[in-house]
């Protein structure tokens, strides 16, 4: 019996609306996750090591019982 072709295969990526986006503690450059991950270790541009996760503008509203 034949395999199958595994070169038709093709790794799915997150939805770009799914992305987390970071912002560096010191000058405030933004960084997606993505670009983190290629990187050899987690620096921002100017140096600094402490980011801080973007929060979306959308505040949650959550009913009392």
């Amino acid at each position: 019996m034949s395999e199958p072709n595994q070169e038709n295969i093709t790794i799915e990526e997150k939805p770009a609306s799914f992305s987390v986006v970071y912002a560096c503690m010191r000058c405030g450059t933004t960084v997606s996750q993505s670009e983190l991950t290629r990187l050899p270790e987690i620096k921002c541009i100017c140096g600094f090591r402490v980011f801080t996760k973007v929060r979306p503008p959308v505040v949650k509203t959550i009913k009392a019982f």
